[in-house]
């Protein structure tokens, strides 16, 4: 399942991003790429050890926490600590697929969910499009300053070429407690209807029998 979420981060908390970032030193972004994405990435990033960092990603991680869609559509177990990327004219990320293990809070992880938070104002910048190739053909995202998109970290993608501005981004992975990404969409869409029946007709016969058949779902699917 793709999904665009929007308003995951506030005005404010863009500001606040945009004023750390406007004086951070960005490095050559090949140092994250696994060994066959070196060869087509060519952006920069924000380094480990910048003082700017650690407070952007904790914004960010505050804001996923507490955002219900991110939580009910991705069901995150771990959540790799927040790359932010800046691609300049000239700039792009060729076809490639994420790592499929990684390391978050000192422990192995599985990406089974990449995401995309976008911190520049579409109108600032040309092309950068984020691209994934889906069953249905590939789809391009660019979308306003503080939406996201979430996809299967199985699919490849790419970002196109910047052509005018710069395109900053946040990007992250997670290990859901789903791992099957058919099932998620399942209990995502369980969830949906759910809150749509409580929100019409309260807790009635039907919405008792769906809460459960979610429940069991889960109990039945997820790792912990």
């Amino acid at each position: 399942m793709i999904l665009c979420i929007g308003d995951v981060l506030s005005a404010d908390d863009l500001q606040t991003i945009a004023a750390s970032l406007a004086k951070a030193a960005f490095v050559d972004g090949k140092t994250t790429a696994g060994w066959h994405a070196q060869a087509v990435k060519h952006n920069r990033q924000l380094p480990r050890e910048a003082p700017e960092l650690e407070p952007i990603r904790a914004l960010i991680l505050a804001a996923l926490q507490r955002h219900p869609l991110f939580q009910i559509a991705v069901r995150p177990r771990l959540i790799h600590p927040m790359l932010i990327s800046r691609y300049d004219p000239g700039m792009a990320y060729g076809t490639h697929t994420d790592n499929a293990l990684m390391v978050a809070q000192g422990q192995p992880m599985r990406s089974d969910v990449s995401l995309t938070l976008f911190l520049s104002d579409p109108a600032t910048y040309d092309g950068g499009e984020l691209v994934i190739d889906s069953p249905q053909g590939e789809q391009a995202f660019k979308l306003d300053a503080g939406a996201m998109v979430v996809y299967p970290s199985s699919t490849l993608h790419r970002v196109e070429t910047v052509t005018r501005g710069v395109r900053l981004a946040a990007v992250s992975w997670v290990q859901s407690l789903v791992r099957d990404p058919a099932e998620r969409e399942i209990l995502f869409d369980l969830d949906t209807v759910c809150q749509t029946l409580f929100e019409r007709c309260g807790k009635t016969r039907e919405f008792d029998l769906l809460a459960k058949t979610r429940a069991n779902l889960l109990r039945q699917w997820a790792e912990v």
